[in-house]
């Protein structure tokens, strides 16, 4: 953007700035400390095993090899911090420079996914802070292809007329309408007013949901019953069905009550066979891109999490600081907010900030490339999924493109023809959607991979990370939902790191070292399992049959060990603390590194190769968002919620069991004067500072009695499991 200067030139007006973290050499010099500290350590182990091979020997090599790799991935995040501020007071745009925007936001069942909860995603979007509201158009993707769902945006387009030229009146910051009356707002008769049309369409909406149909008392016109009665027609099912395409807002047609012209609002259900292979978000994602060309083709596209509400109406205008800055690189492909989340316990007990994920790596990240996509919160240039900069890739239909005027009504017979043609089960058979066309297929996370392959044809991307949230989003409390979630994600990683697109070959070659380390992080995540589970089991089994397997307090390799715990450790809590954090909730994230590594990640690679050898998995599921009410009691106290029987918490629960006895045992030795501190202080370290970890499970496996306990079955064959493992380890190696 620029602006008038003197004597008639033109200087351009500062819409962003970026600077170097501070941290930047001090992790440098850190980093080559370490790793002369990583090497010796290495060296130990492979000596080790040339003078006296053994099992464990063997195991711990393996286990700090990889835990070394890791390290080594996660320096690319610490290499060239950056920070960047936007200010988007100083963005003046006129009428025809303004940018379209379309806005997609997904769901895929409505009992997991309340449409109440979506419905305020899409209110809260539809008030962002835009001089031309018309220009924001909202795409809702059902998934589920639910009646439930397309009648709760039939009552929420009749809310917005009163909701959004509230917002823009009062200058809302919460324009989420559940967010906004919960809040301590100012009373008047309006408000009031206004509060009694929220409490009347959420009862609708949530009656609606119960019945599991839409009650005939509800629709008021012909048209809404013509448009509900798609779903009393032929045999409609969640997994065969036709497309659905329903213009619920138009902006030529619909004004709000002030008469200022409505966002358009969207609802559509891509069509679904049984017979055709259906990609989970992405497929979905693609059927938007297609739909939304043929109907607006904005130039920018905002993909949304349906429980990712709008906690700030200038984040359009803070995207738009880049999009529209004339001196920005052609080859800027999307803006990235990180993903925050909302009520969120004092300690965070489940980390589901996930600070490194979300802040701290992509903070290091857009110091090279730019971060990942990481789903939701991003902005993208609609360009981006028809190939790389310098190409192009034809998405064969002309009215596909990315710069394709659209000059008919979105309403009108030709446009939903179309819509409806490119919405098909079967559109994107023997064409170039999802491998080099739109949102990437291969993997379960969908949108990891998505902006891996950008950034490999050459896309750049920014981190925007303002003080306040731009978005806010639901999160698991429930170890069992938590653990699937992840387990999903490490199964989906999988894909990536085994593949012919493998970051460490395939990234390295495209993006460079630092980039290609950087991906290889994520994808190589879920093989942090091997170590964790053998630092979980090895030491304490050996422990408690007086085996040692470190080195002695007065070897100088001792030290090293120390070191290297101690420096990864202190590292990893002043990033966590210096994004925001605090020391407890850091604490629960590393706790939480370690429960993850004994369950998702365990048993995400255990399924991923169980799938490579051609037997089935179970694939998607959709995370609940849906709040039982004393599971939230006890979230709100810090308190785990268990309270089901699965492979992952028992295998959590031996482990916690082998490290409290090794822990107990070795003291007792050394206290007793049986053996020498000197030969087993690590082990009783290691064993002592799981247990202290592992306090939660303890609680809910032999304090607790409410319903989040870990059931009594799993107590039992977890203390089975751990007692067979010391007496197949004693058999092995015996006193």
């Amino acid at each position: 953007m620029e602006t008038a200067g003197g004597a008639g030139a033109k200087q351009p007006i500062l819409l962003h700035t970026v600077k170097n973290s501070r941290r930047n050499n001090l992790n440098r010099i850190f980093a080559a400390i370490y790793a002369a500290a990583i090497f010796t350590l290495l060296s130990h182990h492979i000596l080790s095993l040339i003078t006296s091979p053994s099992f464990i020997t063997l195991s711990l090599l393996a286990a700090d090899i990889l835990f070394c790799f890791m390290w080594a991935t996660t320096q690319s995040f610490r290499i060239r911090t950056v920070y960047r501020t936007v200010y988007p007071d100083r963005l003046e745009l006129t009428n025809q420079e303004l940018k379209a925007i379309d806005v997609f936001v997904c769901t895929a069942d409505p009992y997991k996914e309340p449409p109440l909860g979506v419905v305020n995603t899409a209110l809260s979007l539809m008030g962002f802070d835009y001089p031309a509201p018309e220009k924001i158009s909202v795409y809702i993707s059902d998934d589920g292809g639910s009646q439930l769902t397309l009648f709760a945006f039939m009552e929420a387009a009749k809310f917005a007329k009163y909701w959004l030229p509230f917002c823009r009146r009062r200058r809302l910051m919460d324009t989420c309408p559940d967010v906004f009356f919960r809040s301590s707002y100012s009373s008047n008769v309006e408000t009031e007013e206004l509060k009694n049309m929220y409490e009347k369409m959420r009862h609708k909406i949530e009656n609606t949901l119960e019945r599991g149909e839409v009650d005939e008392n509800y629709l008021v016109d012909d048209k809404e019953r013509e448009i509900i009665k798609k779903w009393s027609e032929g045999n409609f099912t969640r997994q065969d069905h036709p497309t659905v395409i329903q213009v619920i807002l138009e902006n030529k047609k619909d004004k709000d009550k002030s008469g200022v012209p409505m966002p358009n609002l969207i609802y559509v259900a891509r069509e679904k066979s049984k017979m055709s292979t259906h990609h989970f978000k992405a497929g979905a994602l693609n059927t938007l891109l297609r739909v939304s060309a043929v109907m607006t083709n904005a130039p920018i596209v905002l993909t949304q999490d349906c429980d990712m509400y709008s906690n700030d109406p200038q984040t359009l205008r803070r995207a738009l600081c880049y999009f529209s800055d004339s001196n920005r690189k052609p080859n800027l492909g999307y803006i990235q907010f990180p993903q925050r989340f909302h009520s969120l316990n004092k300690n965070d007990i489940y980390a589901n900030e996930f600070k490194g994920l979300f802040i701290a790596n992509p903070l290091g990240m857009d110091g090279l490339s730019g971060p990942s996509y990481v789903g939701s919160g991003c902005f993208f240039s609609r360009r981006v999924f028809f190939g790389g900069p310098s190409s192009f890739v034809d998405p064969e239909n002309p009215q596909l493109r990315p710069h394709n005027i659209v000059e008919k009504p979105i309403g009108s017979q030709s446009i939903l023809d179309l819509a409806h043609h490119v919405a098909g089960c079967n559109y994107e058979d023997q064409t170039s959607w999802g491998s080099k066309l739109g949102f990437r297929y291969g993997s379960l996370v969908e949108d990891y991979y998505t902006g891996y392959r950008l950034q490999c044809e050459g896309w750049k991307s920014v981190f925007c990370h303002p003080k306040r949230a731009a978005f806010l989003g639901d999160i698991p409390i429930n170890l069992n939902d938590l653990l699937s979630q992840t387990k999903r994600w490490a199964l989906g990683l999988g894909d990536v790191a085994f593949s012919k697109h493998n970051p460490i070959i395939f990234g390295t070659r495209y993006m460079g070292l630092l980039m290609g380390l950087a991906y290889s992080h994520y994808a190589f995540w879920p093989t942090l399992c091997v170590p964790i589970t053998v630092y979980a089991f090895i030491p304490q089994l050996a422990l408690l049959n007086d085996i040692s397997i470190f080195p002695k307090v007065s070897n100088a390799m001792f030290w090293v060990y120390v070191f290297l715990f101690v420096g990864s450790y202190a590292q990893d809590c002043l990033e966590f603390i210096m994004a925001d954090g605090t020391f407890l909730r850091w604490w629960s994230d590393q706790r939480m590194f370690l429960i993850r590594g004994l369950t998702s990640y365990l048993f995400g690679t255990m399924e991923y190769i169980t799938r490579s050898m051609g037997i089935a998995s179970d694939g998607f599921n959709v995370t609940s968002k849906v709040v039982d009410s004393e599971q939230g009691k006890r979230y709100e106290q810090g308190i785990f919620e268990f309270g089901v029987h699965s492979p992952m918490i028992v295998v959590l629960s031996t482990a916690a069991i082998l490290n409290l006895a090794a822990a107990l045992w070795g003291i007792l030795k050394i206290w007793g004067g049986e053996v020498s501190i000197d030969g087993l202080v690590l082990q009783v370290f290691v064993a002592s500072f799981a247990s202290v970890n592992g306090w939660p499970i303890y609680e809910a496996m032999f304090m607790r009695s409410d319903e989040g306990r870990i059931p009594r079955k799993t107590t039992i064959v977890s203390i089975l499991s751990a007692a067979t493992l010391y007496v197949i380890v004693s058999f092995l190696f015996p006193k």
